[in-house]
């Protein structure tokens, strides 16, 4: 098997197979492929988690669905592209170096990696869609691709090290870092401060990536331009949701 990562802003990952060789997907993630590829669609890929673990992805927002893609009778080549801008980054993966990925995070991995449900909290409605705070656990053996919006800070945390961080623009982490939404300390802080109410805490040791680009902040600026939608009215709809968000939350009596 051979990859390269083409591409600067909106990069795709190109995998050479070798007879017999295959990698898998997220159902959708495919760009392009040479005729020589055998694409097979399945429930569950890598054994991530039986059943159970299936059920519990797509409760979370993940998909039912994993694709395989092999090379048959000769070499061939499966190709997968960003879907927004930012980087494709390679993680060797192996008992006890497993990884926590944001949840729109993985890109496709070697047959013998899996992906199941690694963290989820709800965080108020109206909150990144509604559909709360969730992170992909991605183990087994082999090599996964990720993909992270816009730029990219690598952070390695030494033991008992901290670092609080906007939700949306956690990456990736190593699964030895100790992982925790908290809230905004002051009641000011939360409503008036403009960075929402919610924090994610990471505490070393582990190595951290950040992205600069969360999908959510990335939507809330294209909605403005949707058909429908003026500038003040975009913005008031955003608005409106995510402040539902924050006083359901705050009502609900979260501590999360």
């Amino acid at each position: 098997m051979q990859t390269r990562i083409q591409g600067t802003v909106m990069p795709v990952l190109e995998v050479r197979l070798e007879p017999g060789e295959s990698v898998f997907a997220e159902s959708g993630e495919l760009s392009w492929m040479t005729s020589s590829i055998q694409m097979t669609t399945h429930t569950q890929m890598g054994g991530g988690g039986g059943l159970f673990g299936m059920f519990k992805r797509v409760a979370g927002g993940g998909s039912l669905f994993m694709t395989e893609y092999r090379a048959m009778q000769a070499t061939g080549e499966v190709a997968f592209a960003t879907k927004v801008p930012g980087h494709i980054v390679p993680v060797p993966v192996s008992p006890g170096s497993e990884y926590l990925v944001h949840r729109h995070g993985f890109l496709c991995a070697t047959s013998q990696v899996t992906l199941g449900l690694g963290f989820q909290q709800s965080l108020g409605a109206g909150i990144f869609g509604g559909s709360g705070f969730m992170l992909q656990r991605v183990g087994g053996m082999g090599t996964a691709w990720l993909e992270l919006s816009g730029e990219l800070i690598r952070k390695d945390l030494a033991p008992g090290e901290t670092l609080r961080v906007h939700p949306g623009h956690v990456g990736a982490f190593q699964a030895s870092v100790h992982f925790q939404i908290t809230t905004v300390p002051g009641i000011r802080n939360a409503i008036f401060g403009g960075d929402g109410i919610f924090l994610a805490a990471l505490t070393g040791p582990g190595t951290v990536w950040l992205q600069t680009l969360p999908i959510s902040r990335l939507a809330h600026q294209v909605a403005e331009y949707l058909p429908g939608n003026d500038g003040a009215s975009g913005r008031a709809a955003i608005g409106g949701g995510l402040l539902g968000g924050i006083v359901g939350s705050l009502l609900s009596g979260d501590d999360n």
